[in-house]
């Protein structure tokens, strides 16, 4: 099983995974705090480009408001129906029914062959659930679906930012994180520049091929991340991915450490007893990870923080902690959704960097950076990436002649 954290200082680093072989906390570049409301002035959107006149939301972190609908079309771009929780269903169903899942997972964590060859382990549980279940990843897909997140960043310090999340059937925003100095004197003087991401895209968008790609995309990463497999395994490697959702020695208490960032205390501060060790889908790592995906999916930091222990426990939301990962941009890397539909366009430095070919390789290099220049050789991570993308490609009726699947030639971004 692999062992990452994600790390850093607010939404572009807290959402950065990195590979952490020894699970060691990466310091904050600047500790993330709410510092008061700032005060509100006209915001004015274009498409999620630049606001200017924005000064910083009049909520203090974990406060909310409601919205008017005409308050969401200027300053949310409004509500896509196409991007609805009632489309997830047949978005899922339609690139890969589950039929196809359950043969392309058939030793996931809770299947019938998870329990046959699990039964007499050290990490056996006779009350196990279908962790990574089809139900369980349509449920995450619709969930999403109702949110939106806002990320206002002062220009030439992306950094310094105030990420806002927004539920679409209640019409409620909630500022999430505000950063120490998103309005010192120096940061009033900066532009502000907005991204907003609306989760309900995710295997909404390109072309039906595209959207195939995405779903095959997410799960071969993701099975690489949680596979249990070896080379000689029954069935082969590629039918053990989604095997695990948690880390071992965070687990079996191998490492006692409560992954609790000085830092990020103050405003995500750690509970008695709990501890942050790497679960879910991304190995979801430290008290300020938990918070702020629990701001995110509760709209309330305290879930997680409280009972951490959630995200190994609900596929649904070991799932949704996945997908907000891989729609989520983090400056200067562009989101894997966007990279795998086609809508990121790379730029010159990208294309310095080997970037410039877009697919499945580029998302590895979103995911882990850490993995530049590697090709399907023998030890090789993207190997196994790469052979999880064929597999459920390969099910789904996709032909993927010509993508470059590997990471050779590429630098981090």
């Amino acid at each position: 099983m692999s062992k990452r954290k994600v790390s850093g200082s607010m939404l572009c680093r807290t959402l950065a995974l990195t590979l952490a072989l020894t699970l060691a906390a990466s310091p904050f570049a600047m500790a993330a705090g709410d510092k008061g409301a700032a005060a509100p002035a006209a915001e004015k959107l274009s498409n999620g480009k630049n606001v200017g006149v924005y000064t910083g939301s009049a909520l203090s972190v974990g406060e909310n408001r409601f919205l008017t609908r005409k308050e969401i079309e200027v300053q949310w771009d409004g509500i896509d129906p196409e991007y609805s929780p009632e489309k997830a269903v047949d978005a899922v169903k339609t690139l890969l029914p589950e039929q196809a899942f359950e043969e392309l997972f058939p030793y996931r964590l809770g299947s019938k062959q998870w329990f046959e060859v699990a039964k007499g382990k050290e990490y056996f549980k006779e009350d196990q659930t279908d962790y990574f279940s089809y139900n369980n990843l349509i449920e995450a897909v619709v969930e999403v679906a109702n949110l939106k997140l806002k990320i206002h960043s002062r220009k030439g310090n992306p950094g310094s930012q105030e990420v806002i999340r927004f539920d679409k059937d209640a019409r409620i925003e909630t500022l999430v994180s505000r950063s120490a100095d998103f309005d010192s004197v120096d940061n009033r003087k900066k532009e502000i520049e907005t991204v907003i991401v609306d989760f309900g895209t995710f295997l909404k968008e390109g072309f039906k091929k595209d959207r195939k790609r995405e779903l095959a995309a997410f799960l071969a990463n993701l099975s690489h991340e949680t596979g249990g497999g070896w080379a000689t395994a029954p069935g082969g490697e590629l039918k053990w991915g989604l095997f695990w959702n948690e880390n071992i020695a965070g687990r079996t208490g191998v490492n006692l450490d409560p992954f609790v960032d000085e830092n990020s205390a103050e405003l995500y501060p750690g509970a008695k007893d709990k501890r942050y060790y790497g679960r879910g889908p991304i190995m979801l790592s430290w008290n300020f990870n938990y918070g702020l995906f629990s701001s995110i999916i509760y709209g309330d930091k305290s879930v997680l923080l409280s009972k951490p222990e959630i995200v190994a426990q609900d596929g649904k939301v070991g799932y949704m902690t996945a997908i907000l990962f891989w729609m989520t941009p983090q400056a200067p890397k562009p989101s894997a959704h966007d990279v795998i539909v086609n809508k990121w366009k790379p730029t010159k430095a990208d294309m310095a960097k080997g970037l410039g070919m877009r697919g499945f390789g580029v998302t590895i290099m979103v995911l882990n950076g850490l993995e530049a220049n590697l090709g399907e050789t023998e030890g090789s991570s993207v190997k196994r990436r790469a052979g999880h993308y064929r597999d459920i490609t390969q099910a789904m009726g996709v032909d993927i002649t010509g993508e470059k699947v590997n990471t050779l030639g590429m630098e981090p971004f």
